[in-house]
């Protein structure tokens, strides 16, 4: 089964220096039908001002991953980490025990755009960490190992049983992904549009998908999508 997101359903909180969209339930907007999917729990699509950004704020036992589509994001954290992601770089916050951070937007000119996705950790109580690296998707027509349990082949380690994956497609691209038996999937349009086993999917849709054994992926127009393989 298939369930389209569509983005113009997404909740919609907008504070004047960021604009941000709701796949799941988040802060004031609450939808019951909508409270995540497997151990995914949020997908906010921001958009942030020049020189604007999230205050200094704690977190703790969750999986944060920033995914910068334009722009560049600045981090600080409480463990001592400071970074900027930029397009092509994706970040792993574990909040575990507890941590603080800002996140700003690294320019006083341009605005940054990013996806910030929160994944249930398998277990409470975790040291906090954090990981960012380059993950170049030049090569279209593929999907990317993004993140995964074991942090195989050179992706970010997440503390759960989800493999990220990340693909930009050509207009024409087709490919194919398996899901296991007792694995869900998620899947998330960045941009342009797709097919998505016969069901049409533009920016910002995302589709909930369950008991498909065999995506089937067909790019309509350049697009760039993330999966997330889970398990259920």
């Amino acid at each position: 089964m298939i369930t389209k997101r569509a983005a113009k359903e997404r909740g919609q909180a907008n504070f004047g220096w960021l604009d941000s969209r709701h796949s799941f339930s988040f802060g004031s907007y609450f939808d019951p039908a909508h409270m995540g999917f497997g151990p995914l729990r949020v997908i906010n699509e921001d958009r942030v001002k020049p020189g604007a950004g999230f205050d200094t704020h704690g977190h703790q036992d969750m999986e944060i991953i920033s995914y910068v589509l334009e722009g560049a994001l600045e981090h600080k954290d409480s463990i001592g980490t400071g970074s900027i992601i930029r397009p092509g770089e994706v970040q792993r916050m574990s909040a575990g025990t507890g941590i603080r951070h800002s996140e700003f937007n690294a320019s006083r000119k341009e605005p940054v755009h990013f996806l910030q996705i929160w994944v249930i950790p398998a277990r409470r109580g975790l040291k906090p960490s954090y990981e960012q690296k380059a993950f170049p998707l030049d090569e279209t027509g593929r999907l990317h190992l993004v993140a995964s349990p074991e942090g195989r082949d050179g992706s970010l380690t997440l503390h759960q049983d989800v493999d990220l994956l990340a693909g930009r497609l050509a207009a024409g691209d087709k490919l194919t992904h398996a899901l296991k038996e007792g694995r869900v999937g998620w899947l998330q349009i960045v941009e342009g549009e797709v097919d998505l086993n016969g069901t049409r999917l533009e920016p910002g849709d995302g589709a909930a998908i369950a008991a498909v054994p065999e995506l089937k992926l067909a790019a309509n127009s350049k697009a760039e999508v993330l999966l997330f393989d889970m398990a259920a």
